[in-house]
């Protein structure tokens, strides 16, 4: 997984690093913005990212009764696909749940999209693409306890290192992430 990560970093790095001023959607300032779509987008992107969540999953102490991931869309769509699909291509069974910003306003009206695949009570693991604050994740969250789902944990790609874990921990959830920014920068231009 080295490997996979080191690939990841370079490829993250390239396409989704930016240096420079910046405001977050949490409102925060900051020298660097981290678009991970332009990564998650692309098709090594896509695959790295699905692998590394599969195995960050699988390496969790309660793996075995984890039944799928979730993640509010638009940041989430492709990481929760990828790492579906990765499920499946490695034996595994990891169906995926996409939240809506609102929920429709016709048909059913939902507010959690893929929930046909899941059963009241089942476990899933949230994903995000960049953790700051926690603020989008836990809405996420929120709207997944809702639906009935239980929710292990939260796996991003980057923590920020800014407050997000700590609000998540607040909650009662751990979140694990694949890099946070040193990690980040050393892997990829090492």
């Amino acid at each position: 997984m080295a490997e996979l990560k080191k690939r990841l970093a370079k490829l993250l790095y390239e396409k989704s690093y930016k240096e420079g001023d910046f405001t977050l959607a949490s409102g925060k300032k900051s020298d660097y913005y981290f678009d991970c779509r332009q990564t998650a987008l692309h098709p090594e992107g896509a695959w790295l990212i699905g692998n590394l969540f599969y195995e960050l999953i699988s390496g969790l102490e309660n793996a075995a009764e984890i039944k799928g991931v979730g993640g509010m869309t638009l940041g989430a769509d492709p990481l929760v696909s990828s790492t579906s699909v990765i499920s499946f291509e490695k034996g595994g069974h990891l169906p995926a749940l996409i939240v809506r910003k609102q929920p429709k306003g016709h048909g059913t009206g939902q507010g959690v999209e893929g929930l046909a695949n899941f059963e009241d009570g089942d476990v899933v693991v949230m994903l995000e693409d960049v953790v700051t604050t926690g603020g989008s994740v836990i809405t996420a969250i929120e709207r997944i306890e809702a639906s009935g789902l239980k929710v292990s944990c939260v796996c991003a790609v980057l923590d920020r290192d800014e407050g997000g874990r700590e609000a998540l921990a607040e909650r009662g959830y751990n979140l694990v992430s694949i890099f946070n920014r040193k990690e980040l920068v050393e892997l990829a231009t090492s």
